[in-house]
């Protein structure tokens, strides 16, 4: 195996699919070629650009790189949960300071609407 077959294996299928796919649209953006072709070589794969991007993946003189991102680390454990002064949890603390803070709602009863009527319906209820 040579060094460019062997960097062709470093890239999974959807690597290769991306990277073909990014130069063939430069390609057909009119982008120079990085790599000589003969005219013979351009006619037989009938000037595709997916053909000649990969023409130019296999002769390993693209200059595409791809970033895998690493998966966050976690830290596996038990959370030790902390207490608050006064012996009361965080989330007991942020309640009472919303209800001091904020108006409470109340449910609304049938008895609380009130429908009002328009002028128009008023005078068509009279008439």
């Amino acid at each position: 195996m040579n060094a460019k077959e062997d960097k062709k294996e470093n890239f999974t299928k959807y690597e290769v699919a991306r990277i073909l796919g990014a130069r063939a649209l430069q390609i057909a953006m009119d982008a120079p070629l990085l790599l000589k072709v003969d005219k013979e070589k351009l006619e037989s794969v009938r000037y595709d650009p997916l053909k000649v991007a990969e023409i130019e993946f296999s002769a390993g003189v693209l200059p595409i790189t791809v970033r895998r991102p690493f998966p966050k680390r976690t830290e596996l454990g038990l959370k030790k949960e902390v207490a608050v002064e006064g012996g009361q949890s965080e989330e007991e603390s942020e309640e009472k300071k919303i209800v001091q803070d904020g108006e409470i709602m109340e449910l609304s009863t049938p008895d609380d609407e009130v429908e009002e009527k328009s002028e128009s319906e008023s005078e068509a209820i009279e008439a």
